[in-house]
């Protein structure tokens, strides 16, 4: 959507934002070529209805949900989801991190018109259930941002933070648990 805005070229989601933003397209593909507004379109997500954030647009409602340890009912959480877009929810936060998340994530991108947000670490981890954290490499890790993307996953939240210094205490600390926000 970016690279379209720089372009000069107003694509299909662009003209649904401005109206319902009740904004000129041209303003707000100004603001998309700054890097002031963005409207998160995955080209796998079909049944994606757009929805921009940024400067000068209306504040969005997201909703947390997904599949978990304690609760891996992919059911449950499709309705979840289903509530929340009848409540007028624009995004939904998967933060599966536990069992068949890709086949709930596919599901949950088919299923939704509302903007996908993932957190590709979470799917990180469970997929490496049962190796030590620190094994995962980086190779693994893109190979699970990769996936999402494939899958239609519309943005993803990158936990960046660490630095080698940070990885060295992780490796001498005993964890509780292997990964926390």
């Amino acid at each position: 959507q970016m690279e379209a805005a720089k372009k000069g070229f107003v694509t299909p989601q662009m003209k649904v934002v401005a109206e319902q933003e009740k904004i000129d397209v041209t303003v707000l593909m100004e603001r998309m070529a700054k890097g002031e507004v963005v409207i998160p379109a995955n080209k796998n997500h079909k049944n994606l209805a757009p929805a921009a954030i940024g400067r000068g647009m209306r504040t969005k409602i997201n909703v947390n949900l997904g599949v978990s340890n304690d609760c891996c009912q992919q059911d449950l959480e499709l309705e979840k989801a289903k509530l929340a877009v009848e409540m007028k929810a624009e995004a939904i936060m998967d933060l599966s991190c536990f069992g068949q998340t890709r086949a709930f994530r596919k599901r949950l991108i088919e299923e939704s018109p509302a903007v996908i947000g993932t957190v590709p670490m979470y799917d990180a981890v469970g997929f490496h259930h049962g190796h030590e954290f620190v094994d995962l490499t980086a190779e693994d890790f893109l190979n699970v941002v990769r996936a999402h993307a494939e899958d239609g996953v519309d943005f993803m939240t990158i936990h960046a933070g660490i630095n080698r210094s940070t990885a060295e205490r992780v490796k001498k600390t005993k964890r509780i648990t292997n990964i926390v926000s």
